[in-house]
């Protein structure tokens, strides 16, 4: 496979003696560079303690972009974790995945019910046996064939650690607590972040698991108050602020919350983006965005990087190997 991505951009820090190449002592932030023999892009944290401090809100944040679905491109399916590793080589990401459960009640990564559009196979997730899915192949999204599997969530819990932080995307056949207990076994708190589309799934699923973080939808000032209103404290919380662009003063009164907000650039402003110049990005970025929710997150992500501080709080957590 043959790719044209000419610039990538570099976060990081050296940790001596441990064999990771860590950027700050060789490059700059704002530095293009070309070498991919540098490694791939990882973030890193080590416990929940840390992954709070990441995604508390500093005026020295590290803008940056969330693969949609994992950042699918031509030969790279969606959901897939070649499809995340692939990513990562371009880019520091949050990965953005959807779980689904079969029939005999394994957790997989799959965005839509039926199976056709992204496998070799047919009928409903939940309808079928995990056996019948390790049989199958995925897809691309031009529909041609890859040799890539359907992974289960536990697998990409695992691949996640010390490499990306996952927000999960629960479909409606899976019970929350299924889930918490997956990310519990596979000791994977402060990796994944779970999406919630109303107050009252947050609300439950800060009550079953309390460390955990949560992606919310708030988009306006009602939003802000009604979430207050919950009782899940700011400190458990990444700002969804939809898929259309939301005024710097808003993005403002989130950030004196402390918290992170992400712009779901996914759809309608990556199309604008694409007719329109990939500075568009920078834009967001510009008027508060931390992080966009996008499917083009290499484009999106080298349109970003000039807009990196020289030295940040947070760039402890991103490293090159």
């Amino acid at each position: 496979m043959k790719y044209n991505w000419n610039w990538i951009f570099v976060l990081a820090l050296i940790f001596s003696g441990c064999g990771q190449k860590s950027l700050e002592e060789e490059y700059s932030q704002s530095e293009l560079i070309e070498d991919a023999d540098l490694g791939d892009f990882y973030l890193q944290v080590a416990n929940l303690d840390e992954t709070r401090d990441f995604y508390s809100w500093t005026s020295d944040r590290i803008p940056m972009v969330s693969a949609h679905r994992g950042g699918p491109y031509p030969g790279f399916p969606e959901n897939a974790i070649q499809t995340f590793e692939n990513v990562t080589k371009y880019t520091p990401t949050i990965i953005e995945l959807d779980v689904a459960m079969t029939k005999d009640g394994v957790l997989v990564l799959m965005h839509d019910d039926d199976l056709e559009r992204t496998t070799t196979g047919k009928g409903k997730v939940r309808e079928v046996t995990y056996e019948y899915i390790q049989g199958l192949f995925l897809e691309d999204e031009t529909g041609t064939l890859t040799d890539f599997k359907v992974p289960t969530f536990k697998e990409a819990l695992i691949w996640s650690k010390g490499k990306v932080l996952l927000t999960v995307d629960v479909k409606q056949s899976v019970p929350y607590e299924k889930l918490i207990e997956e990310i519990r076994n596979t000791g994977s708190e402060a990796h994944a972040a779970v999406i919630t589309y109303s107050f009252a799934a947050a609300k439950k699923m800060h009550y079953l698991a309390p460390e955990l973080m949560l992606s919310i939808t708030i988009r306006n000032e009602e939003e802000i108050q009604r979430f207050e209103e919950t009782g899940i404290p700011w400190t458990r919380v990444i700002a969804f602020t939809g898929v259309a662009e939301r005024s710097q003063e808003f993005n403002q009164a989130l950030h004196k919350k402390g918290v992170f907000t992400i712009l779901g650039v996914l759809g309608n402003l990556d199309r604008s983006a694409i007719s329109r110049g990939d500075q568009l990005y920078t834009s967001f970025v510009q008027k508060g965005a931390d992080i966009l929710a996008t499917d083009r997150p290499k484009e999106a992500a080298a349109a970003i990087q000039t807009l990196s501080p020289s030295n940040s709080s947070k760039q402890i957590y991103f490293t090159r190997r």
